[in-house]
């Protein structure tokens, strides 16, 4: 059945003036993600883009003893296949699937096409870029200076951030792999959050009580962080309606 359109779900796409939608619509496929999945394998060649409109990716870094480290998390805030217009070909790091959802996945010599003329793509692009390399940097003195409450209150706000309703479905475990954090500090500050009522956890769900508490209890980098996603956001969607364009199908992304 033909999925409802999500355009306006995802930041970036959100900011392209409708010429340029209408273009990118014959290669964008609509498709179903679930946890865990890897889209991108590190040092894989990358063959599309995604935009995710409810789920989220998380980078990270592989390490030679097997272990990993989150470097950054993208949802519907931006986009993932950066590489495939910086000259890249192929992926430098392992992309998975963080949360389960919907995104927009774009054939890369599209991308290619609509980024080479230069237009609002290419500058929404770049803008986008920008955000992200911050983020990353942010990450990286997030995690060597916070507290593993701190970090845990920064992870679950950006989280919150790229989905629509304020429920993450996360079991400690995951949490402590993506923070690189031994799974007992996550549970220790975990409790400490829910004491305080600011978090409610029950089986791998964490249902955000009192989102200030969880503000005042994240460092600097989240307000940082966030202050940079509220700026690439662009605004309202180009004039017309963008479900006018063409009725898009939802499938299962092969891995």
């Amino acid at each position: 059945m033909p999925a409802p359109n999500r355009r306006s779900q995802n930041f970036l796409l959100n900011a392209l003036p409708e010429e340029v939608w209408e273009r990118l619509v014959p290669g964008l496929e609509c498709v179903a993600l679930s946890a865990g999945q890897v889209v991108y394998a590190s040092g894989a060649p990358v063959h599309d883009a995604y935009f995710p409109t409810s789920s989220i990716f998380s980078m990270h870094c592989l390490l030679e003893n097997g272990s990993t480290a989150q470097v950054a998390m993208v949802g519907r805030d931006g986009m993932v296949g950066l590489s495939l217009f910086l000259g890249a070909e192929r992926s430098m790091s392992q992309i998975s699937v963080q949360t389960a959802g919907q995104a927009f996945r774009l054939p890369a010599h599209v991308l290619h096409e609509e980024f080479g003329r230069g237009g609002a793509l290419m500058q929404v692009l770049l803008r986008y870029t920008q955000f992200f390399i911050n983020q990353m940097v942010q990450s990286a003195a997030c995690n060597q200076h916070g507290t593993i409450e701190q970090r845990l209150c920064r992870w679950l706000l950006l989280s919150l951030d790229r989905l629509p309703g304020g429920e993450l479905s996360m079991t400690h475990e995951s949490i402590a792999n993506a923070l690189s954090v031994r799974r007992e500090g996550i549970s220790e500050a975990a409790a400490r959050l829910q004491r305080q009522g600011a978090i409610h956890y029950h089986r791998g769900h964490i249902d955000v009580v009192d989102r200030p508490a969880l503000e005042r209890g994240a460092c600097e980098c989240y307000r940082m962080e966030k202050s940079g996603m509220d700026r690439i956001q662009f605004g309202p969607p180009a004039r017309g309606d963008p479900e006018s364009a063409q009725d898009l199908k939802t499938r299962p992304a092969s891995p």
